[in-house]
Order: structure tokens, then sequence, then C-alpha cells
């Protein structure tokens, strides 16, 4: 008589078969969530209990993910506080990322549409500090137009890239800035008082960029908008700047180009504003 092989286990009915499919997904998403709130933390380590009242999980789910985080070095533990902190694994990461992360060639093309829809010099900058710095410009093909000089670092408080970092800073960085640095003035159109300079970073955030006549350079007036990141900061501004008889009167009809812009380049960057 023939036997029937019954080695094999039978096969999951469908239902289950999906439903632990889901529990898969569902745990892949938590482990996520803790991964990710390490990185948007502003401190250097996490406790169970934080991480749980934080994400709404419980601690015997937190712990579990930190296990299994920690056995690919994506989460490390420091045993005599039994805190936990960003292994070398996630760290490699995000290195990988930023390698990958070029702010200057992603807004390149921006700069030359800029330029060519405005008449004017478009420019990326950078902070360095308490500092910026140009980065990169896109010039018109005007005989009197505006030319930065690039790499030299200017103060956070004069003009318009300057303004636009200063005013999407946390208030802290902000105190720590007008605390360490007197408001000296560029020209005479500087603004050189804090109460003064605060009201201009609140009207700034309010409108979505910045504008300067005269305030780093005589002569000069110009836009300014941030570039933000995935999370929201600021880490290069772009602007738009010409001499001042000619592009005063046209600033504001240009400010869209420019925030669309910039907009542009921190979507590359990860930067959803509905979020």
């Amino acid at each position: 008589m023939a036997r029937i092989a019954a080695d094999a286990d039978p096969p999951a009915p469908a239902g289950d078969e999906e439903a632990g499919q889901s529990r898969s997904i569902a745990a892949v998403e938590r482990a996520m969530d803790v991964l990710l709130l390490f990185g948007r933390t502003s401190r250097s380590d996490l406790g169970i209990t934080e991480i749980a009242t934080e994400l709404g999980i419980t601690k015997a789910a937190v712990h579990r993910i930190l296990t299994a985080l920690r056995s690919r070095d994506l989460i490390s533990l420091d045993t005599a506080t039994r805190r936990y902190a960003l292994g070398h694994a996630a760290i490699g990461l995000g290195r990988a990322y930023l390698a990958r992360t070029d702010v200057r060639a992603m807004a390149a093309p921006e700069l030359r549409e800029l330029s060519r829809l405005t008449g004017e010099t478009a420019t990326l900058s950078i902070r360095r500090g308490d500092t910026r710095m140009y980065l990169d410009q896109a010039v018109p093909n005007q005989e009197l137009r505006m030319e930065v000089s690039l790499g030299i670092p200017y103060p956070l408080h004069a003009g318009s890239s300057s303004k636009a970092f200063l005013a999407f800073l946390d208030e802290a960085e902000v105190d720590g800035y007008l605390q360490r640095h007197p408001l000296k003035a560029l020209t005479d159109k500087t603004i050189t008082t804090k109460p003064g300079l605060r009201k201009e970073l609140a009207a700034v955030r309010k409108r979505g960029y910045a504008i300067s006549y005269g305030e780093r350079q005589e002569g000069a007036a110009s836009i300014a908008a941030p570039i933000l990141d995935h999370d929201g900061h600021v880490i290069a501004t772009m602007s738009v700047s010409g001499p001042i008889t000619r592009f005063k009167p046209r600033l504001t009809q240009n400010a869209p180009h420019l925030l669309e812009a910039a907009a542009r380049v921190s979507a590359q960057l990860g930067y959803d504003p509905g979020r």
C-alpha cells in the first residue's frame, strides 16, 4: 500500500499568512520609529522609558526592538547607565547619505534658472558656526551686475542671506548668537540693536524670506530664502541680488521664483512642509 508523505507542514490558511505579514510589517515600522527617534532627538542617548513614552508603545516592545537593533550595530548600549545611542552602523548609513547629498550640485541648476528668470545674480550660502559664506553663484548676462566672493565668512545679522539663516534657527541658537556677538554695522543700513533684529527676524519667518537694502553691501538689494533638510533645519540659503536702483522695484515680484527654487532643493533633501 502506498504511503502518503506526511513530513511537510500543511499550507497555512491564506488569512493566517496575511495576518502574519501584517504583524511583521508593523514590527518593522515600530523598529523604524525607534531608530528615527534617535535621529531627530537633541539628546545624545535615550532610556527605554523615554522611548516608550515618546512613541506610545510598551517598554517590553521597546526592549525587544532595541535588542534587535543592537544585534545589527544600529544601536549601542552603555552598560553603566543602561542608556542607548546610535551605533556605528547607523552612523555609517548617515555618512553614506551625506556623501550622496551635495547641496551645491542640487542647487546649481536652480541658481542658473533663477538668474535667468530674474535677470539678477542668484547665490547659494552655507553656514559655518556663527558665520555664513557664499558657496556658489549664477550671474546674469548684464553689464551692471552683482558678483560675490566665494568662501569669505560674513556675520549672521547683516544681509538677506545671513538673516535667512538666523531667522530659521531655534530661539536658543539665536539667543546664543546675540550673546556672543555685538551687532556691528557693515553699512549705515545694518540693523545694530537686538530688539530691532528680533523684530526683523520675526518678519522674515512670517513672509518666508529675508530682504536687504544695502545692509551688508552698499548699493545692493537682495532677497534670500532658507533651504531646509528632512528635519526642517536650515542648512543653506538661496538668494537673488542686484543693483538697488534696478532690483528694488522688482524685488517682491521675484520672491515667488526664489521661494519655489528653494522649496525644490529642500524637497530633494527630504523636507516635507506638511509633516
